[in-house]
């Protein structure tokens, strides 16, 4: 089954690029769902599961590096105003 383009795999770990990578260009949504989840106060396990798809239960480790990193990269990609100017580079 061919993945959604809106929900594409998700690496363990998010870039730290200090500008924005094809990576986060392809990751935006997640990126929107995960600041949502934290917004209505989910569970960062139930996030790692929904939105992460990563089983906090048999991988606890992955699954929490995978989340912590992708929420401040959710955060960065927003405080740089990138999230909703569009992914163009200035």
């Amino acid at each position: 089954m061919k993945k959604s383009p809106l929900d594409p795999d998700i690496a363990d770990v998010a870039p730290s690029d200090p500008k924005l990578t094809p990576y986060d260009e392809q990751h935006v949504v997640t990126y929107i769902r995960l600041l949502q989840a934290e917004g209505e106060g989910a569970d960062w396990r139930e996030v790692a599961r929904v939105v992460l798809h990563m089983d906090p239960e048999r991988e606890p480790d992955r699954a929490r590096a995978a989340y912590q990193s992708h929420l401040a990269r959710a955060k960065w990609v927003t405080e740089q105003g990138r999230l909703l100017r569009g992914t163009g580079s200035k």
